[in-house]
């Protein structure tokens, strides 16, 4: 299994191969497979973007943000990408991630 070291722009919503390539917050490393993943949920986030950028310019369909099922699910594809990327990133973007409000460490099932 050959591990890639890629780099993660949660603002910009992209995976680059290069550092070069433009700004990023994020080193990881993972198989493609596991990239994959991240671009998939990237690619989710646009699309529930897109979809409340059209409603918010349809009259009357302005709803407040914390009861809006569109906006609910923006914020738990966002959580996912954060731990995503602290399942394959360094100690010190772990304890970063940890440090945001919504992270919730997975509970582990003692035997």
């Amino acid at each position: 299994m050959t591990l890639y070291k890629v780099y993660i722009s949660v603002k910009s919503q992209q995976v680059y191969a290069f550092p070069e390539e433009s700004q990023w917050e994020f080193e990881v490393t993972a198989t493609r497979n596991e990239i994959k993943v991240f671009e998939r949920l990237f690619y989710q986030l646009k699309s529930v973007q897109s979809r409340n950028f059209l409603r918010a310019h349809e009259p009357m369909s302005v709803k407040p943000y914390h009861v809006d099922g569109e906006n609910d699910q923006y914020d738990r594809r966002l959580k996912k990408v954060y731990a995503w990327i602290h399942e394959f990133t360094s100690d010190d973007s772990k304890r970063f991630i940890e440090q945001l409000p919504y992270f919730q460490r997975r509970m582990e099932v003692q035997l």
